[in-house]
């Protein structure tokens, strides 16, 4: 059954060279979606490798969450209960609000002044209404506001909890939403004007409130999501 799964697109923009970061790639951003069969024959033909560092590379997006291995049946893409999804992005409220504020006590850096573009981005493309352009900018300006915090540590269980979160696809699916895109871009131009006002305290709640209201319209989402399929 597994061999005879239709091999996923692999047409993603600048994908990773490793077989694990690039099957990590087609699960994070929704290429292949929950309850999808990955073959492993399949993806060994399109990644002209062996079965072994397929079934490997696999092996660990399981140890990551990704993917559910039914023994005798096949390889899932695993989707999270409703209970991770809350615990993650509670989690992602701590680590961003911290991100914020440590972010915020740095001043001018190159970070913030990619953000401070970011936003100038997003209202280009809100204007558009071009919701994937929207996503990619969403997916660059949380990065980079951990990235600004300047945090190793955080920055390495951060990246972890995104990609069990599977965030890039949850944000597609909040951003079809009325009024989400707007409602977006403000809450992420009122972070970046914490931080540029050096206010740890005010970035950090500014932060943690966009991320809860996120959570709030991901949940909204998902209803109406199921509904659809009932």
């Amino acid at each position: 059954m597994q061999d005879n799964a239709p091999r996923p697109r692999l047409d993603l923009p600048q994908a990773p060279s490793s077989i694990l970061d690039r099957l990590r790639s087609l699960v994070v951003s929704g290429t292949v979606a929950p309850g999808d069969l990955l073959g492993e024959t399949a993806l060994a033909e399109e990644f002209e490798v062996s079965r072994t560092p397929i079934r490997e590379a696999l092996k660990q997006l399981e140890r990551e969450g990704l993917v559910e291995i039914r023994p005798r049946v096949g390889t899932f893409v695993r989707k999270p209960t409703a209970r991770e999804i809350l615990e993650l992005f509670q989690l992602k409220e701590s680590l961003e609000g911290l991100a914020a504020s440590l972010l915020a006590q740095r001043g001018d850096v190159p970070e913030l002044r990619s953000l401070i573009h970011n936003v100038q981005s997003e209202r280009d493309v809100v204007r558009a209404g071009d919701q994937a352009a929207y996503a990619a900018l969403v997916h660059e300006f949380h990065h980079t506001l951990v990235a600004g915090a300047d945090n190793q540590k955080l920055s390495e269980h951060y990246e972890l909890l995104m990609n069990q979160l599977a965030y890039h696809r949850i944000v597609k699916q909040t951003l079809k939403l009325p009024g989400r895109l707007d409602h977006s871009l403000s809450e992420h131009a009122r972070i970046v004007e914490a931080v540029q006002s050096k206010d740890p305290l005010a970035a950090e709640l500014a932060t943690r409130r966009h991320v809860a209201l996120t959570r709030e319209s991901a949940t909204i989402a998902a209803f109406d999501g199921d509904h659809e399929d009932a």
